[in-house]
C-alpha cells in the first residue's frame, strides 16, 4: 500500500510543482474576459474625450515627450488638441478619408494643411497614425493578440479601482516585432489608464498615461470640422 501511494505520489509531483501551468490558463481566460468588458463599455460609448501622456525611448532612455488632448466621436472622427510640445497645434482626422487636417494655431483656423494620414509628418514617433489612436482600434489590437500570439507568464492583478495585465503582442504599428505591453484598466469606465510597451530585453518602448475622462457628453460635430 505505500509503494502504491509512492508510486502515485510520484506522478502528482509534475502538477504538484507546476502550478504555473492551470493558473496562467485561468490568467489568460480572466484577461479576455476583461477585454470583452472593454468591448461591451465602448459599444455603450459615442463619444469621449481625455488627456494623453505619452513619452517615448531610444534604446531604453526617455527621448520625446508628448502631451495632448484627444476627442472622439463615433463613427470614428477624431480630434488631437496639443499642449506640448506643439502648444497650438491640432490634428483632425474623419472615418473614411485618407488625409488629416492640421491646424498649426488654433486661434488661426483659417490656417490648415493636409497630410495623409500616412505621411511620417503626423505619425507618432513610434510610428502610430492618428486613425490608430481611438479605443476602438486598441480594443480590436488586444483581441487580435489574445487569439493569435502566446501569452506566456501571464500576469494580471486587481484591486477596486483597476485590473493591470501583461500582453506578449506583435507591435500595434506593423505586427512584426514581439513585444511586451503592461496595461492599466480603469473599473470606472473600463477604459486604458496606463499603457506601457516594451522590447522582449525589457527596454522600454513608450508609455502612455490616459487621465480625466469624460464620456457621452454629445460632442458637437463642429469640433471635427477642419
Amino acid at each position: 500500500m505505500v509503494k502504491r501511494f509512492l508510486t502515485g505520489l510520484f506522478f502528482l509531483l509534475p502538477l504538484i510543482s507546476s502550478p504555473g501551468l492551470p493558473s496562467e490558463r485561468f490568467q489568460r481566460d480572466r484577461i479576455f474576459a476583461i477585454a470583452q468588458r472593454m468591448e461591451a463599455a465602448f459599444k455603450e460609448l459615442a463619444d469621449y474625450t481625455c488627456e494623453v501622456n505619452q513619452i517615448y525611448y531610444r534604446n531604453g532612455e526617455e527621448d520625446q515627450a508628448y502631451r495632448f488632448k484627444l476627442f472622439f466621436k463615433k463613427r470614428k472622427k477624431i480630434r488631437i488638441d496639443f499642449s506640448h510640445p506643439y502648444p497650438a497645434m491640432s490634428i483632425i482626422y474623419q472615418e473614411g478619408e485618407d488625409k488629416a487636417t492640421v491646424v498649426p494655431f488654433r486661434s488661426i483656423p483659417s490656417v490648415k494643411f493636409h497630410f495623409s494620414i500616412h505621411s511620417a509628418l503626423i505619425k507618432t514617433p513610434a510610428g502610430q497614425r492618428v486613425d490608430q489612436t481611438d479605443m476602438g482600434h486598441f480594443i480590436g489590437f488586444l483581441f487580435k493578440n489574445l487569439t493569435t500570439v502566446e501569452q506566456k507568464e501571464a500576469e494580471i492583478e486587481e484591486n477596486g479601482e483597476k485590473v493591470t495585465f501583461t500582453l506578449w503582442a506583435f507591435d500595434y504599428i506593423e505586427e512584426k516585432t514581439s513585444e511586451k505591453y503592461r496595461i492599466s484598466i480603469s473599473k470606472k469606465n473600463w477604459l486604458p489608464s496606463q499603457i506601457e510597451r516594451y522590447r522582449l530585453d525589457g527596454k522600454p518602448v513608450e508609455i502612455t498615461h490616459i487621465l480625466n475622462y469624460s464620456v457621452n457628453t454629445r460632442l458637437e460635430d463642429a469640433i471635427f470640422n477642419p
